[in-house]
């Protein structure tokens, strides 16, 4: 084979990933916002006419998709959207709480002053980031960025890029559940002060309070989820 011919395998080659790389963004974007419903069956023609590329990425992006538990394969059947339930959204409660508790530990333990400047930029990125667009109660894409940014800066410093990855996946199906549910009303709470005293107890590396505040942040924030979903299931 010719050195042209290599460059240009290989330049396909890289536009096939590039493809599918973008593929899957979409494809999980459209699940975690609710746009691809649970259950929904994904059939590769649909996806591949709705999306505007070949079969071949569709296949490898609902592939990857499995392996973060967002899509399901079916025996000989093709795919469709995870299902979602109230006893899958408490165990994903759980294990957020017990795996952000040591994350968040380490992270205190061993962060440097970079650490503790970018936890106190991300919380001013996101308490001058508005919440909504003032025409829905749900969650602006930029507040949900700015949102994810804050709580993933409070783990960055704790050494272990496995632990960070599946503290994010978990942010992520949290997120889903929480856009399946609705436009949910805290009534009772003040969600910026909640944010502002658990960023306080890290940058204090008051561990044992940072934690304690952590958690009853994710379960307060469970308990309306599970009013919802549960009023859905009905």
């Amino acid at each position: 084979m010719s050195a042209d011919m290599g460059l240009e395998t290989a330049a396909v080659a890289s536009g096939g990933a590039s493809i599918t790389a973008q593929l899957f963004d979409r494809l999980r974007d459209d699940i975690l916002n609710g746009a691809l419903q649970p259950g929904q069956r994904l059939k590769i023609e649909t996806l591949r006419e709705h999306y505007a590329v070949g079969a071949s990425p569709v296949r490898e992006a609902l592939s990857m998709l499995t392996s973060e538990g967002l899509v399901q394969r079916l025996d000989q059947r093709g795919f469709r959207v995870s299902d979602i339930s109230v006893s899958a959204f408490e165990e994903l409660l759980r294990t957020r709480c017990w795996l952000e508790d040591r994350a968040l530990r380490e992270s205190i333990a061993s962060g440097s002053a970079a650490w503790e400047e970018g936890v106190l930029l991300a919380h001013h990125r996101q308490t001058k980031t508005p919440r909504s667009s003032g025409k829905t109660e749900m969650a602006s894409p930029q507040w949900e960025k700015a949102h994810k940014l804050f709580h993933m800066s409070l783990l960055s410093a704790c050494r272990s890029g496995f632990l960070i990855g599946f503290c994010e996946q978990l942010y992520d199906l949290n997120i889903r559940y929480r856009n399946i549910a609705g436009a949910v009303a805290y009534p009772s709470r003040n969600v910026a002060a909640e944010h502002l005293a658990i960023c306080d107890a890290a940058i204090a590396r008051d561990a044992d309070k940072a934690v304690k505040l952590l958690g009853e942040h994710y379960t307060d924030t469970g308990e309306f989820l599970r009013m919802r979903l549960n009023a859905i299931a009905k």
